[in-house]
């Protein structure tokens, strides 16, 4: 089955930037029946989807907290995912996980984090007030 790798978490203040990197391998052929998600978790609380994206069509959800501020995108080539997100606020603080889904089709809203079948080990990103 597909692997995923995270990276690019970092300490950062508030009102900067980071990009997150999902490098998806050990595709047997292609990922254009999967989908691709970014949740992220703090100690104490339950783990939040932040956004979706369909790979084949490039369909693309995310969670209200994140909307306008997080850009989900995929690079076809080089079987990655990214998540760029801008104006950093202390509450984006957690790690973040990227997930791969297989037939997640479209569907308007997030899905939860159980329909996924494969998971990186995540990465931490810290927002300083």
């Amino acid at each position: 089955q597909v692997q995923l790798v995270e990276s690019g978490g970092g300490l950062v203040q508030a009102g900067g930037s980071l990009r997150l990197s999902c490098v998806i391998s050990e595709v047997r052929f292609t990922l254009d029946n999967y989908a691709i998600g970014w949740f992220r978790q703090v100690p104490g609380k339950e783990r939040e989807g932040v956004s979706y994206i369909w790979w084949r069509r490039g369909d693309t959800v995310y969670a209200d907290s994140v909307k306008d501020r997080f850009t989900i995108s995929r690079d076809y080539a080089k079987n990655t995912t990214y998540l760029q997100m801008d104006s950093l606020k202390p509450e984006d603080t957690g790690v973040y996980y990227c997930a791969a889904g297989l037939g997640l089709r479209p569907t308007g809203h997030l899905p939860p984090d159980n329909l996924y079948d494969v998971w990186g080990q995540g990465t931490q990103v810290t927002v300083s007030s």
